[in-house]
């Protein structure tokens, strides 16, 4: 034996070794895990809810801090996110509803925040994510509320509007759009005559397409799912999609990253009906009604200056009761629970019509 393998064959043993401390590591937090549901049930408590967002941020915080590499810290986050989801589960079987089919954005958005130990849910649109919910027939659902090249998504604020329901928790999403195709022309994808995609990955890539397939039509559909679906039926036809939906579907990918912008993000909100508590790094989302006064916007917003929170976003949608009157959506930083947030809250219903909180929840992790 050289010098290399025996080189090579140490260093698989010390693996193996690690590998059983880890092992006996996760086994322990497992139990951890039953003894809490364990305690719980014990002390008689009722309307049990054991998925706690910001005792998960404060892991996943922790962890990206302490993290002495060489991992990154997004996979040190992902990898725990999966730990926590599976010792969740042994507590709690938790549903998740998202925007399907299979195979979306939305779906990697549930596991990026959920883990893969849920239970998941597609639906067809926005609103029957929220009635799910609503009726207690799922316990969380995840929407999106805005891209970063392609702006907001005007339904999902309108729903809040009419919807009991609160945030429990962001995500955000990078958005990788992919050219796939059946794998018998995938050697010849740039000959394809028809591309379909959702209207925003479209959107997202019009540069792309404009370079690389200009004479091929590009045919909007209801989700990169449906795409990817029309993909594998038609041998002359791509779509673009997420990597999930070329899996499913058995597509070979022939370009990948074909966003016009590679900063591409999406940004999701986690729907329920809890409140949470301060996680230590919070945003809230406030629904406001202005009165009908001069200056109204201003009286809105001095509040906010005066108590020195920082605004993230505000967006304006018709209030869809009478003409020209609207609704303010806004994101602050900081828990209605902070001294500032509700000395803010306490002055601002005092200068306006109706004050809201959809909900304070922990930022989004990497």
């Amino acid at each position: 034996m050289s010098d290399t393998e025996k080189k090579l064959l140490d260093i698989r043993d010390r693996i193996d070794a690690i590998d059983d401390q880890i092992l006996d590591l996760l086994s322990q937090r497992a139990n951890c895990a039953e003894e809490v549901a364990e305690t719980k049930r014990a002390a008689g408590e009722t309307d049990l809810c054991f998925y706690r967002p910001e005792r998960e941020a404060q892991i996943l915080r922790r962890m990206a801090e302490n993290n002495p590499g060489p991992l990154p810290d997004e996979r040190i986050t992902g990898i725990y996110r999966e730990i926590i989801s599976s010792c969740l589960a042994l507590e709690q079987c938790i549903k998740v509803a998202f925007l399907g089919p299979p195979g979306t954005f939305s779906q990697e958005a549930v596991h990026k925040h959920f883990g893969h130990a849920v239970m998941i849910e597609p639906l067809g649109s926005i609103g029957q994510v929220f009635n799910e919910v609503e009726n207690g027939n799922v316990d969380y659902g995840v929407v999106p509320i805005e891209n970063s090249t392609e702006g907001v998504i005007s339904y999902t604020l309108d729903v809040f509007m009419k919807s009991p329901l609160k945030i429990s928790g962001e995500i955000t999403l990078r958005i990788h759009q992919n050219l796939m195709t059946h794998p018998e022309i995938s050697g010849d994808w740039k000959q394809v005559k028809r591309v379909y995609s959702h209207q925003q990955s479209l959107a997202q890539c019009r540069g792309w397409l404009d370079a690389n397939l200009a004479n091929a039509e590009r045919i909007p559909v209801a989700s990169n799912t449906e795409a990817a679906l029309q993909a594998k039926n038609d041998k002359q036809a791509a779509a673009i999609a997420g990597a999930t939906a070329a899996e499913i579907y058995g597509l070979e990918i022939v370009q990948s990253n074909i966003e016009d912008s590679k900063d591409n993000t999406t940004r999701f909100l986690v729907i329920g009906k809890q409140d949470v508590p301060p996680s230590g790094v919070d945003k809230t989302t406030l629904m406001i009604s202005a009165k009908n006064r001069a200056g109204a916007l201003y009286h809105l917003l001095a509040p906010l200056a005066q108590h020195n929170l920082d605004m993230t976003r505000i967006e304006s949608r018709p209030s869809q009761n009478a003409n020209w009157e609207y609704y303010f959506f806004m994101d602050i930083n900081g828990h209605v629970q902070d001294e500032k947030v509700a000395a803010a809250l306490k002055e601002l219903e005092q200068e306006a019509e109706l004050v809201r909180v959809l909900g304070s929840y922990p930022k989004a992790i990497i």
